[in-house]
């Protein structure tokens, strides 16, 4: 499963909300390494068979599918000069694009 780091973890305690207390990480097909990464903020489980991860106050959701391609990626937060965002390291990944939303498996 996924790890979550503590600094992503305190950025998703400000982005979180009580109407969305979730955050989805799934992957989808595109980007221009053929898959791509992506997070939204969600009210709760939207499938019976999510994998809920619960990190004290933040809870994250994974669907089986991208669970299989997200197995021991780690959720970071970093702080740069153009404002910052979360990162998804993945040990999984033969190739990553510049950009570091899309990978190839």
């Amino acid at each position: 499963m996924i790890t979550v780091t503590e600094k992503a973890v305190e950025k998703l305690k400000e982005v979180l909300t009580k109407d969305e207390p979730y955050l989805r990480v799934f992957v989808q097909g595109g980007g221009c390494s053929g898959f791509q990464y992506g997070m939204q903020t969600e009210g709760g489980p939207a499938q019976d068979n999510d994998s809920v991860i619960e990190l004290g106050d933040v809870k994250v959701l994974i669907d089986p599918i991208s669970a299989g391609y997200l197995k021991d990626a780690v959720i970071d937060y970093e702080d740069n000069l153009m404002g910052g965002g979360f990162q998804i390291k993945n040990p999984n990944a033969k190739s990553t694009c510049g950009c570091g939303s899309s990978f190839e498996p």
